[in-house]
């Protein structure tokens, strides 16, 4: 079968399933609106997904063998365009929130599913070129998917995010049917079904998911459904590490592939990268949006170029991959995106377009000469029989990486923006020189415009205390930028633990 049909085969569900991860949270306002929700219950309608879909992709590698892939594949495919349709037919919230799930757990197989098919199809001396193909997908879908899904919501409705996946999906199963073979170890075969394992780590991951996605609206652990929440995780995975790996026969996560200290460094590393990709992505538009006063449309072309950046990357990565030391390649990535959050952390109240959109393009070069090597190097070492498996946890870890990512910067923000208000508010007194020239000016030019002198002098000092603030958070996203930074560099030293298999190429 020519491995380029494979590639856009698998390829094509995984890119509708990761721009669906993000395509909701532009259109929430009107999903409220329409059908009457408050902000906290319109939440659920992305945490349903996350939830769901960090609970299907650890063990989508145990569900290909248990099924045979292909035939999981198939059905995981039909059941992402089912429940999109169903979500766009919802009639309340509460089945919206339903259908979100079943779609969730639809979308959840298709990424490790498509990295581990890609992995098989390429010879080992183009796979860097597979691994291109893979982390454009990846890395294109965030970026897309809130400016489809505001263009979609503003120009359409809301109903046709979710409808446009019917057709996509439709030929994606169609594709599937002729282009994708199973290999003959991955045939349907009877195992025994490791309920306890399935239920513990759907428990553990489930209330993770819920934790980090409403940890910060929660106040974190003053709250009790927040600290019910970690208990339930924090028993649940160390009970189903002990049971996988001393009492399951055929264990629904093959943990001992930790023991290959190339894959477990790169699951790490993979964590971080993440970690800090998303905490940024999501971080600028806050900042575009809450301090400079941009746009929707206008801060999502300032994430475009690093979109671009990345496609083109990707494939250079590739290529080089087969040239020179993968580690090399590796390291230049993640100290370019480690520079790139440093520049952020530089940002102003003055800052003018090209200064916000020339490191969101350093940072997407970055990504591309970071994610390729990175996969390459990790699972160079992985059998084919244990490449569900492998892509499964690599997936699983990339994507909480993300949502530790943004649980992070949206506390720090916060914190940090009350810490600077509360230091730079000191200042603000009848006897600071400063401050009685400019209340004095702004209740001047309030009066000029024709206010009432007592509402001009107020009025003036809540322009001041209004500037007061934009100062505070401008200092704390400066801060979190650069912690950002920091701790990207902090992960240098686990590329030594990475082994370059060079047996193969």
């Amino acid at each position: 079968m020519n491995k380029w049909l494979v590639a856009v085969t698998v390829m094509l569900p995984t890119l509708i399933e990761i721009v669906d991860m993000s395509i909701v949270n532009v259109s929430l306002g009107h999903i409220r609106g329409s059908l009457s929700a408050g902000i906290d219950e319109s939440t659920w309608v992305i945490t349903s997904y996350l939830v769901a879909n960090a609970i299907i992709i650890p063990i989508s590698g145990w569900l290909s063998r248990f099924f045979g892939r292909k035939r999981y594949l198939i059905f995981s495919i039909a059941l992402f365009t089912f429940s999109s349709f169903m979500c766009g037919s919802a009639w309340s919230l509460s089945s919206l929130i339903f259908f979100r799930v079943i779609q969730g757990m639809g979308g959840g197989a298709l990424q490790p599913i498509s990295q581990a098919i890609l992995f098989e199809t390429f010879p080992h001396e183009q796979r860097g070129m597979a691994m291109a193909i893979f982390g454009i997908g990846i890395m294109f879908g965030p970026i897309i998917g809130p400016l489809m899904g505001g263009w979609i919501t503003d120009n359409w409705s809301w109903p046709w995010i979710f409808y446009i996946n019917v057709p996509i999906g439709l030929l994606s199963i169609a594709m599937v049917l002729f282009f994708i073979v199973d290999p003959a170890y991955m045939k349907r075969v009877k195992m025994k079904i490791d309920y306890m394992g399935i239920m513990l780590l759907a428990t553990g991951i489930g209330c993770l998911q819920v934790i980090l996605d409403l940890g910060q609206r929660r106040d974190w652990f003053a709250s009790d459904l927040i600290s019910w929440l970690a208990i339930a995780s924090v028993t649940s995975l160390t009970v189903f590490v002990v049971v996988e790996l001393l009492f399951a026969k055929n264990p629904v996560v093959n943990l001992r592939l930790f023991k290959d200290i190339s894959f477990s460094s790169g699951n790490v590393v993979m964590f971080f990268i993440f970690f800090n990709l998303f905490g940024s992505i999501v971080l600028l538009p806050i900042y575009l949006q809450t301090l400079m006063g941009y746009t929707a449309t206008l801060a999502g072309l300032v994430l475009g170029p690093g979109g671009i950046a990345s496609m083109i990357a990707m494939p250079i990565a590739g290529r080089l991959i087969t040239k020179i030391n993968p580690k090399a390649i590796l390291a230049f990535g993640i100290i370019t995106c480690a520079y790139s959050t440093h520049l952020m952390s530089r940002f102003s109240l003055n800052a003018d377009f090209y200064s916000v959109a020339w490191p969101r393009f350093v940072l997407g070069i970055g990504m591309g000469f970071t994610v390729i090597p990175l996969m390459t190097l990790a699972f160079s070492s992985i059998k084919r029989e244990e490449m569900g498996n492998a892509t499964a946890i690599f997936n699983l870890l990339r994507n909480l990486g993300g949502s530790f990512g943004v649980a992070f910067i949206s506390t720090m923000i916060a914190r940090r923006a009350q810490f600077h208000q509360f230091h730079l508010v000191e200042h603000l007194t009848p006897f600071d020189t400063s401050y009685q020239v400019t209340s004095s000016h702004a209740s001047q030019f309030l009066q000029y415009r024709g206010f009432d002198a007592s509402v001009a002098q107020h009025g003036g000092l809540s322009a001041i205390y209004g500037q007061l603030i934009r100062q505070a958070s401008m200092l704390s996203f400066n801060e979190v930028f650069h912690l950002l930074s920091v701790l990207l560099i902090c992960i240098l030293p686990l590329l030594l633990l990475i082994k370059r298999d060079k047996s193969k190429g």
